[in-house]
């Protein structure tokens, strides 16, 4: 049912959010009146954030992560291991793998994983960027870090056979992570331990 609203602000306010993932239009209408409950100031100052988060963000010219710079601070980290690339589905994945501590290499973002049901293939993603990174020869092995869905495993599979050529150890975390799982709703302690007893890709899969 129609919900009428005592302010065409306020409807289109509720609209802006009911657009978020997850975000009803009830729930957008709550949060939009707790920011109006708020001091003027507060409410511009969440307003110019996210402006100035969508005019001026960039994504790392090396590993796709989001960035201030042109080059991440993980990628410029001296304190990494330059030899060990980590590649995930999405940048939150990055933050999730990294909260372990578990792993202090590098990573690479592929911006989603090959699904074509949604009309997402390997060009729409960043693998040949990951193939240029590998022939590179500094990486000494890939791990792949991606959702154990069947578009996980077909992203994997795509991966494993465009860097088969290349001198280079291919593993995969460890199937600790249940089937159907994303990485990001994974407890820290389940898939630090995956990351630590990961294994090679041809034992996985046997392939």
């Amino acid at each position: 049912m129609y919900q009428k609203y005592p302010s065409l602000l306020l409807e289109d306010a509720v609209n802006e959010f009911s657009k978020l993932p997850g975000i009803g239009r009830k729930t957008a209408l709550r949060l939009v009146l707790h920011l109006l409950r708020q001091e003027t100031e507060t409410a511009v100052n969440f307003g110019e954030s996210i402006s100035k988060l969508c005019k001026e963000v960039k994504y790392c010219q090396v590993c796709h992560n989001i960035s201030d710079t042109d080059i991440c601070s993980m990628c410029s980290d001296k304190d990494r291991d330059p030899s060990i690339l980590c590649v995930v589905e999405n940048v939150k994945e990055v933050m999730v793998i990294d909260n372990t501590r578990q792993f202090r290499g590098l990573y690479h973002v592929l911006g989603g994983i090959i699904s074509p049901m949604d009309g997402v293939g390997p060009a729409d993603l960043n693998i040949e960027s990951l193939v240029e990174r590998v022939k590179s020869g500094e990486i000494k092995e890939v791990i792949l870090a991606l959702s154990t869905t069947m578009e996980g495993d077909t992203t994997n599979f795509y991966i494993f056979r465009k860097l088969a050529p290349y001198n280079v150890k291919i593993s995969i975390i460890a199937r600790g992570i249940s089937i159907g799982d994303e990485i990001e709703y994974t407890d820290e302690i389940t898939l630090g331990r995956s990351i630590l007893n990961r294994t090679l890709f041809t034992d996985a899969f046997k392939v």
